[in-house]
């Protein structure tokens, strides 16, 4: 379980300081969170809060019950935390089966490595051996992160924006990706989003806006809602 107890972030710019996150409480168990609001709302920060990429100004966050406040983003990773950025990083001269393997930890035969390829939708064959560089596709890319994420087998999964930058083919092939790791997955999956087909797979949805939290419940109870005040109101986006 994540447990964050009166948890801000704040910067200094121009103006002075800014807080961007504003004592957010949370305590998430489901197997499917995704957490939404409007473009400057605070998601994405939200997200490198948890995966320990921006140190907390305030307050405290619990996983498991162990204190990772003050964690490294390598820490947290010993613990389970696995995070997925925006936009994949390209390693010029690893292959994706090096990139598999080092996610997993131990040495993969090549049927184990295309094992997972082929989890999120992959053909084995034509990818396993690739350089990960400039030829592969943002979809083809976020999909090789997710097969990385998934051989390691964390307890915690957070993806920020996946949808962000591919297009519609590659977005649809995405939610087919997530679905499969919703019903198979053994830990808990953060979602940063506010594509409806996202949030519609999810079990529970946190509404966060101006920093704050605005909205936290059941699909059932907090999609319909968004969906009535679209761009309006916290821009819960069709796709």
């Amino acid at each position: 379980m994540l447990e964050l107890k009166n948890v801000s972030f704040k910067v200094m710019g121009e103006d002075g300081e800014k807080e961007i996150l504003k004592n957010i409480n949370l305590k998430l168990d489901d197997t499917f969170v995704a957490i939404t609001g409007p473009n400057g709302g605070g998601k994405s920060t939200l997200a490198k809060v948890i995966a320990g990429i921006y140190p907390v100004t305030d307050g405290q966050i619990l996983f498991d019950g162990v204190d990772i406040t003050n964690m490294s983003i390598t820490e947290r990773a010993k613990l389970g935390v696995s995070f997925a950025f925006q936009q994949p990083v390209r390693f010029k001269g690893l292959t994706v089966r090096d990139l598999i393997t080092l996610a997993a930890g131990k040495e993969l035969s090549v049927s184990e490595a295309c094992t997972y390829l082929s989890e999120v939708g992959l053909c084995a064959r034509d990818y396993v051996d690739r350089e990960i560089n400039a030829s592969l596709s943002g979809g083809e890319l976020k999909r090789i992160e997710i097969a990385m994420i998934m051989a390691r087998g964390t307890k915690l999964s957070v993806f920020d924006e996946p949808e962000a930058g591919i297009d519609l083919w590659s977005f649809n092939n995405l939610i087919r990706v997530f679905e499969k790791m919703h019903e198979n997955t053994n830990g808990s999956i953060i979602i940063i989003s506010h594509q409806e087909k996202i949030l519609d797979i999810a079990d529970k949805i946190v509404v966060i806006a101006n920093g704050e939290i605005k909205g936290f419940g059941g699909k059932d109870e907090i999609l319909p809602e968004l969906l009535r005040r679209g761009n309006a109101g916290f821009g819960c986006v069709k796709l």
